[in-house]
């Protein structure tokens, strides 16, 4: 899911980069210091989960966990997945600084819109809750891939193919992560409740 440098064109960049900065703002006046450590541990989850690359035809695909970040963090998962794609880019190449403000809105608007969405549905019982969380799981997915088809395509039509084949890619990971999301909530109501209370 993240876009190397080089590839997208200046005004993308541009543009990327200024929308992860507004997002940031809002996320961190969101921030309440009380809740640091939980943001540091997501933020960590994060950066394991996407490190690991499964091989998927020609390229390959990882755990995001957005969707869950949106679910426990809200505004907040923005900084926390700005931290950890600063790091990803700095320690291992991945994405990269100038294509940093682009991949911060491909992982982080997708896990705001799903808090939105679906965090009152995971606040409930039963199976409204699980579906809500699977549904967040599966949609930050299908977001990230949508936002980073529509990011190549604005750089250029010859990069229409690339957006439909990275799509199709992560169709798989859409379930998997919208069935361990659900899985994960469903274990928090039980051990831990007050981290789905926002």
């Amino acid at each position: 899911m993240h876009i190397s440098e080089g590839i997208l064109s200046a005004p993308v960049l541009a543009s990327g980069a200024a929308l992860a900065a507004g997002m940031t703002v809002i996320g961190l006046r969101r921030l309440d210091p009380a809740r640091m450590v939980r943001v540091g541990l997501l933020a960590s989850a994060f950066y394991v989960a996407s490190l690991v690359h499964v091989p998927i035809g020609p390229g390959n695909a990882h755990l995001v966990l957005n969707g869950l970040l949106g679910l426990l963090l809200g505004w907040v998962a923005v900084p926390a997945i700005l931290t950890a794609l600063l790091l990803q880019a700095v320690m291992f190449q991945f994405g990269g600084l100038t294509a940093l403000g682009v991949n911060t809105v491909i992982m982080a608007m997708p896990a705001v819109v799903c808090h939105y969405a679906f965090g009152p549905l995971v606040k409930r019982t039963g199976r409204t809750a699980a579906l809500g969380a699977f549904a967040a799981g599966a949609l930050a997915v299908l977001l990230s891939g949508t936002l980073v088809a529509i990011f190549l395509i604005f750089s250029g039509e010859q990069f229409l193919q690339a957006a439909w084949v990275i799509l199709a890619a992560h169709v798989p990971i859409m379930l998997i992560e919208g069935l361990l999301t659900m899985f994960l909530v469903a274990f928090f109501k039980r051990a831990k409740p007050e981290l789905l209370a926002l």
